[in-house]
């Protein structure tokens, strides 16, 4: 299928992009990367009057540290993650695995609209299949994470049936230690609901018991996972592939 007709303006600063996003909502879409817009366009799934294509925004790319954060410019390339030193010294996990890590580790969505700047937590701006917090008069301008301290360890798990496939299931998860005792835990899933997951109750199980066996608080998993049944796997499958892959990801850190 072919996208229907549209028209496209190509704005140069984040004003321009606003003022764009303000005259012709709500019949707009952004164009950043294209990923999933492209597709949805031929699908006809989406069918915006004015396409906003903020490639040309160079102020929306860059990686710096402010403060304690990482802030990661919402145009910067994935590939630029991936060899960042400063996304390796201050937040490895990201090197790793983009998307549900940001809910592991506690990051901060940074949007702007006509009102200024605002942020909103990872976990709360994740609010379903293709859908967020975002307004349609505000505009994704960056990331921010806090910087990784020299206590805490990250690890990520995932499984697909080709390399290359949308994983199955998968989890990211950041930890911070006293010596060699478990304080804090963030298990973030991905594949295995709307949006990334955030399981507080298994985390704050696998805490309790560290050193222990831990087989009987990740039984209880399936209770904050909200999986679905598609052609690649059941949702039984995908909570017993959460449950594998949390297990081996923690006997890392035995």
């Amino acid at each position: 299928m072919k996208s229907p007709a549209f028209g496209c303006v190509q704005p140069k600063t984040i004003n321009d992009a606003l003022e764009s996003l303000q005259r012709h909502r709500p019949d707009t879409a952004v164009l950043a990367g294209g990923q999933s817009l492209m597709a949805s366009l031929n699908m006809r799934l989406s069918n915006p009057a004015v396409l906003i294509d903020i490639n040309g925004i160079d102020d929306l790319n860059g990686i710096s540290v402010v403060e304690d954060q990482l802030r990661i410019g919402a145009m910067t390339r994935q590939v630029e993650l991936e060899h960042s030193p400063l996304v390796a010294q201050h937040a490895p996990l990201v090197s790793r695995v983009i998307p549900a890590c940001m809910v592991a580790l506690q990051g901060q969505i940074v949007l702007q609209g006509p009102d200024g700047e605002r942020r909103i937590a990872a976990e709360e701006f994740f609010q379903g299949l293709f859908e967020t917090a975002l307004s349609d008069n505000e505009l994704l301008t960056a990331i921010e994470i806090p910087i990784a301290k020299h206590t805490q360890r990250f690890g990520f798990r995932e499984l697909a049936r080709r390399h290359g496939d949308y994983a199955m299931a998968g989890v990211c998860a950041a930890s911070d230690w006293s010596s060699n005792n478990l304080i804090d835990l963030r298990l973030a899933y991905l594949n295995v609901g709307p949006g990334p997951v955030l399981a507080e109750q298994t985390a704050s199980g696998i805490c309790r018991n560290w050193g222990q066996n831990y087989d009987e608080v990740l039984e209880g998993l399936g209770s904050e996972l909200d999986p679905t049944d598609d052609l690649n796997a059941t949702s039984d499958m995908r909570i017993h592939l959460a449950k594998v892959l949390t297990r081996r990801l923690l006997e890392e850190w035995r």
